[in-house]
């Protein structure tokens, strides 16, 4: 199971809510493997408490599950007021472990990248491409898929900067070389809170729909791609091949961000 954006605090409630429903599911649904693919909180980037929160609200499923930290979890590349750094990383670390790592299943070797190091120029970002490589070079003929954050592009693999929504065309240009050396079959991430499948090029593009909230279209780049609903992915792997599918969870409530946006997110 693919889950991802779930936006959850203590201290702010605002999509509490949902999270019920979706552990009820989750555990249920005996799956064999969890992966969250970030913003698993409200603010855990700045605040202790909501990463202790959510990872044990994480544990409480019962089930193995692996997570990549979103922008709200450690801060994003050279961001002004909150950016990835030692301190932010080591908080996601004491909480949910590794912030890139990879599990084999089946014929396939499922890779976990944080995304948000991605353009940081941090020590971190050139320790973790290092350890992309050789985790792919050593995949013993297994194949590959990617589990982020941010997705690569929004558009195009050719686009200029779009800000906040993907990196930026440098990092986003080394990661696309490694996808085509290394035949990487699927790129799945979540951060825009949109439905989204695309075959590019020979690699599978997937966008995980949110679980916490939906964004306006009006608060996204004009005319961007995807199904604005709340769900998770759904994967079967099975030797070397794979199917994924949505699949909505019953009792979620579609929360727009917009409506409360100044009081989750306060500008500063």
């Amino acid at each position: 199971m693919q889950i991802s954006d779930t936006h959850l605090s203590p201290g702010k409630r605002h999509f509490l809510a949902n999270s019920q429903p979706l552990l009820d599911w989750l555990k249920e649904s005996d799956a064999d493997l969890v992966i969250h693919t970030g913003d698993v909180t409200v603010d855990g980037a700045d605040v202790e408490e909501d990463m202790r929160y959510c990872a044990e609200m994480m544990d409480s499923i019962g089930l193995p599950y692996l997570a990549v930290p979103g922008n709200h979890d450690v801060g994003e590349p050279k961001h002004l007021y909150q950016p990835v750094n030692a301190e932010r990383l080591a908080r996601w670390r004491r909480h949910f472990g590794p912030d890139w790592w990879h599990r084999d299943i089946e014929g396939w070797r499922l890779i976990g990248l944080d995304s948000m190091l991605f353009g940081s120029d941090k020590p971190a970002e050139t320790e973790q491409i290092a350890w992309l490589e050789n985790a792919m070079r050593e995949a013993s003929g297994r194949r590959i898929g990617w589990f982020t954050h941010r997705p690569l592009f929004i558009g195009e693999p050719t686009e200029g900067d779009v800000g906040y929504w993907a990196p930026t065309p440098e990092p986003r240009a080394q990661l696309l070389d490694m996808v085509r050396r290394y035949d990487v079959a699927f790129v799945a991430s979540g951060h825009l809170h949109k439905l989204y499948d695309r075959q590019l090029g020979g690699v599978r593009y997937l966008w995980g729909p949110s679980s916490g909230f939906l964004v306006e279209a009006h608060l996204q780049p004009e005319g961007m791609a995807g199904e604005a609903t709340l769900g998770v992915l759904v994967y079967d792997f099975s030797g070397s091949d794979f199917t994924v599918r949505p699949h909505e969870i019953p009792g979620l409530t579609p929360f727009f961000i917009g409506d409360v946006v100044h009081e989750v997110y306060p500008p500063r």
